[in-house]
């Protein structure tokens, strides 16, 4: 009787144990795979980050894949035209020896409709990489038939010299997603060596530009010179895609809604 009132301990097999743990081991790496997968997809969705240059040279991320900042727009352009239409006759100076005695410009042949063949500044032809590749053709023609054969004169007293003065830059004016207008106001003086005579020309243009990709050159350390230029121009992740005529009024930003204004169909400045 007593025997009977004992109770009777549980006993528990080793073996179930480890059946038990082997079971929720299994089912905790389960569930660790299904998260893996999950995060590994989303990260597979996602755009891959872009980064924007600011006007103190950092770098951040943008949340905007097509954002810029305003003032490095207009650093972008103030930095393309004059590169542009810097007609020295010189090449850039890429160390303090060539600075002190400049080595001369011989110029690239540019095919145009008009003349054939005519010649551009290096400089020109290395600034016109930060134009969209559709419009670059037509504008380093247009470039050509703008450069003076003189440029390229080696003979002191037939020498001429450009330069251009912007005067200002108006504020980038969005006009669709990654796309900006900038009026600018500016003067192209072509200066004869031997005499200081001065010839100014204005030249105010309605600048457009747009955000574009930048992928680095792979071979960096092998590259020459003119061609870390050329890449340099892509790094702002901006193009000019088209230059037309600007036309002054008072209100820049609200022009006159009379059919007889010019400012309605304004003039590409490729004709």
């Amino acid at each position: 009787m007593t025997n009977l009132l004992q109770k009777r301990k549980p006993t528990t097999s080793v073996l179930t144990i480890f059946a038990i743990a082997t079971f929720s081991l299994h089912l905790a790496v389960l569930f660790f795979f299904i998260l893996q997968g999950l995060k590994i997809r989303q990260l597979s969705q996602r755009e891959p980050p872009s980064f924007v240059e600011m006007t103190d040279g950092q770098t951040i991320a943008a949340v905007d894949d097509l954002a810029r900042d305003p003032e490095a727009i207009r650093q972008f352009i103030s930095k393309t035209m004059t590169s542009m239409f810097n007609w020295s006759g010189t090449l850039p100076p890429q160390s303090i020896a060539e600075a002190a005695t400049p080595q001369s410009d011989t110029g690239i042949q540019i095919r145009t409709p008009e003349s054939g063949t005519q010649r551009v500044t290096t400089s020109s032809w290395v600034a016109s990489f930060a134009i969209s590749e559709d419009f670059r053709k037509g504008f380093l023609s247009a470039i050509a038939q703008m450069t003076p054969p003189e440029v390229f004169s080696n003979n002191p007293t037939q020498k001429i010299s450009g330069e251009l003065i912007i005067q200002r830059l108006y504020p980038p004016e969005q006009i669709a997603p990654g796309q900006w207008r900038v009026g600018m106001v500016a003067d192209l003086i072509q200066k004869r060596e031997d005499d200081n005579r001065r010839t100014v020309t204005p030249f105010n243009k309605d600048v457009l530009v747009r955000a574009v990709d930048y992928f680095p050159y792979p071979l960096a350390n092998n590259s020459t010179d003119i061609q870390k230029a050329i890449y340099s121009n892509r790094t702002d992740r901006l193009e000019i895609y088209e230059i037309r005529d600007l036309c002054l009024l008072e209100e820049y930003s609200n022009p006159s809604t009379d059919k007889s204004n010019p400012c309605e169909n304004p003039q590409s400045f490729i004709r």
